[in-house]
């Protein structure tokens, strides 16, 4: 395998390795802002910010932890027939399969980076009574998006070398 391949898929699994392993983190901060959120509604006055912030961080717990699903693949399969394969066989269906997920995730992304612009220009904010700005949470989910296309030509990358009989580590 060319060297340049081999220094991306070392790069972009690296980089998303890192990333999903600091959102796994970020699970106690949303359940510490749910507690806050019990708490400040039984003893205190309701926080206005609670609900939505924790949506907005289950977004980014969700989306920016893909590309780390991707590189464990950790994503649910229909194993009726792909666990008696082959290693290179499965790499074969893989390697035609991230071509679906690459073209669904640039639909995604195509479609966030206009809802994003479209939230910038306007200075869209949520209809709740905190209204909070909503273009941090959408560049956040167009930052996940291109992360989880990165690593799905990384796995293309693998599965290619696989199919090739070379390995990758």
């Amino acid at each position: 395998m060319p060297g340049f391949l081999l220094a991306y898929v070392k790069y972009v699994d690296a980089f998303n390795r890192g990333v999903g392993r600091l959102m796994t983190y970020g699970i106690f901060l949303m359940v510490g802002v749910l507690l806050w959120s019990s708490v400040s509604k039984t003893f205190f006055m309701p926080s206005l910010w609670t609900l939505e912030s924790a949506q907005f961080m289950m977004v980014a717990y969700y989306i920016l932890g893909g590309a780390y699903a991707i590189q464990l693949n950790a994503n649910v399969r229909m194993d009726l027939f792909y666990g008696e394969w082959s290693v290179k066989q499965r790499a074969w269906v893989d390697a035609f399969t991230v071509f679906s997920l690459i073209f669904y995730l640039g639909v995604l992304l195509y479609g966030g980076l206009d809802s994003t612009l479209y939230s910038l220009e306007y200075g869209q904010r949520s209809r709740t009574a905190w209204r909070p700005l909503l273009w941090p949470i959408k560049a956040l989910m167009c930052t996940g998006f291109l992360m989880m296309i990165l690593q799905a030509i990384s796995q293309l990358i693998k599965d290619i070398a696989t199919i090739r009989g070379v390995e990758i580590k």
